[in-house]
């Protein structure tokens, strides 16, 4: 029989698990306490007889997460961790500190088949989902190594969280349980390359999260060209998808766009997002494109960067430069696992 992961079940669905063994309920809260504290065996529950920890053992594990590598920037304290998985599988996490507390960057997928251009995650593909309890487990890792109570997350790391949907959901659930990590879901940012079907069954879940889409073209040629899902969803698709959103959940949606030299810097690549998300509650979060090994990809220079967003700023539009973490330690998702790999 496989084992369940732990992690990644509420109080009822632990319960309900547990019928077969006819405990006490007091029994039940101590040993779903014990899970949502982040513990990584059964042997840390010191007030669980050892019985039934041999028992809770022979049908449960914990989806756990181990530091492989570690690396810190020196330019503003920026962690990248390489994670290993039980079954050997490697992800990648990046814990960062702002001025209103200290978020992590966590992957949703070992992987990713979205096949970006400009992204290292999604070279190798997607390999396999990560469990709720895997996503979890992430914050708890970096919380702990960094001994610090971590107060934001971002889904933008390796992976598509609406590819892992079911998982997602699960672990936008438990992040909140106030006996575990009691991470409200505003400051919970979800990233999807633009998995229209996915906003759509989002939307019917009418969270407060801050949905940010991966747009980084508006021109569905360009856009085509370097995110394949865009072949799949057009642009029409996307935004159609991100307006109803809008109308059904009352939520500004962010669209991250990250500016890679002569390719979408262009005053035609302006207009045309102007637009698109004319009249559109949304906030635009440009992103100096970060290097990447595999591709030639780069950023333009600092002043046309400001010139796009005072441009962009121009029509109307709210417009941020992304503030750069971690530049001396790539830290930027995929990179660290790929050079694991090659190895």
């Amino acid at each position: 029989m496989d084992k369940i992961d732990i992690k990644s079940l509420n109080a009822t669905e632990l319960s309900e698990n547990l019928d077969y063994l006819s405990l006490p309920k007091f029994r039940v809260t101590q040993i779903y306490e014990w899970v949502r504290r982040g513990v990584g065996s059964f042997a840390e529950m010191t007030n669980v007889p050892a019985t039934l920890r041999e028992k809770l053992d022979d049908k449960f594990y914990f989806a756990d997460v181990k530091i492989a590598r570690k690396l810190v920037s020196k330019l503003d304290g920026t962690v990248k961790y390489l994670f290993e998985l039980a079954d050997g599988e490697f992800i990648e996490s990046v814990f960062m500190s702002y001025h209103h507390g200290y978020t992590v960057c966590i992957s949703t997928q070992v992987g990713c088949r979205m096949g970006c251009k400009f992204c290292a995650s999604g070279i190798n593909g997607k390999a396999r989902d990560l469990t709720a309890g895997e996503m979890l487990a992430q914050i708890e890792a970096a919380a702990r190594d960094n001994g610090v109570r971590v107060s934001n997350v971002v889904m933008m790391g390796m992976g598509e969280p609406l590819d892992n949907f079911r998982n997602s959901m699960k672990f936008l659930e438990l992040v909140g349980d106030e006996k575990g990590l009691g991470i409200g879901m505003r400051h919970i940012s979800l990233s999807t390359s633009g998995v229209v079907d996915g906003i759509y069954k989002l939307a019917e879940y009418n969270l407060p999260i801050t949905l940010s889409i991966s747009l980084h073209a508006p021109i569905d040629e360009l856009r085509s060209s370097v995110m394949p899902v865009n072949k799949r969803w057009n642009l029409a698709e996307l935004f159609k998808a991100c307006k109803d959103y809008i109308k059904v959940t009352g939520r500004r949606i962010s669209f991250e766009y990250a500016l890679i030299d002569g390719f979408n810097d262009s005053d035609e690549c302006i207009k045309k997002l102007a637009e698109s998300v004319k009249g559109m509650l949304c906030h635009i979060n440009l992103i100096p494109a970060n290097p990447v090994v595999e591709n030639d990809f780069r950023s333009p220079e600092r002043k046309k960067v400001e010139d796009f967003q005072k441009k962009l700023e121009s029509y109307g539009l709210t417009t941020t430069i992304r503030r750069t973490l971690g530049a001396d330690i790539n830290a930027s998702c995929g990179q660290l696992r790929r050079s694991e790999a090659n190895k």
